[in-house]
């Protein structure tokens, strides 16, 4: 059986982000079993502009929703910021709507970050309204994440580390 296709995104652009190595850590999880991809284009998507739908996309977001369209499952990352979504990330999923790209894709949705329950809420609500499939095992909060996986992309503690190994097998089970 070869590996499932999953488009990792991460909510942040920063060079040394915790959500970037809590997708490493996935990866490392399951070689063999997901071929994990880190969409590397977030910080040059345009910002979002309902003028240029549906004839003149820009190049950048018609690649962001051809990327999730052609994959098996996505794996969402993110940090909260200012009690939100990163405006980037928001601006990557608005660019996807009239194409209904996350329409009936399987979602793994992770908000990782100090606290995280307001983005989690909205990631959860725009991923509702983009009608991505998920489940309650593929909706994980994990607060303080910069204590719970390390730059080597290992998941330090026992607790998330059982979180994200339930998230990725229902997120298996999605897909098949």
């Amino acid at each position: 059986m070869s590996p499932k296709q999953v488009l990792a995104i991460c909510g942040s652009v920063r060079e040394h982000s915790a959500n970037k190595d809590l997708l490493s850590a996935i990866r490392l999880l399951y070689p063999g079993i997901i071929a994990l991809q880190l969409y590397e284009g977030l910080e040059t998507l345009p910002h979002f502009n309902p003028d240029l739908l549906p004839d003149h996309i820009p190049a950048a977001a018609l690649d962001f929703i051809d990327r999730i369209k052609t994959t098996d499952a996505i794996i969402i990352s993110t940090p909260e910021y200012a009690m939100g979504l990163p405006g980037v990330l928001k601006d990557a999923m608005d660019w996807t709507v009239a194409a209904a790209a996350f329409s009936g894709k399987p979602v793994m949705a992770i908000t990782a970050s100090t606290s995280g329950t307001k983005a989690h809420a909205s990631l959860l609500g725009v991923l509702e309204v983009l009608e991505a499939i998920m489940t309650p095992d593929t909706q994980l909060l994990i607060p303080f994440i910069k204590t719970k996986v390390n730059k080597e992309g290992q998941i330090t503690d026992p607790a998330t580390l059982q979180q994200v190994k339930t998230g990725v097998q229902a997120l298996l089970q999605l897909i098949a």
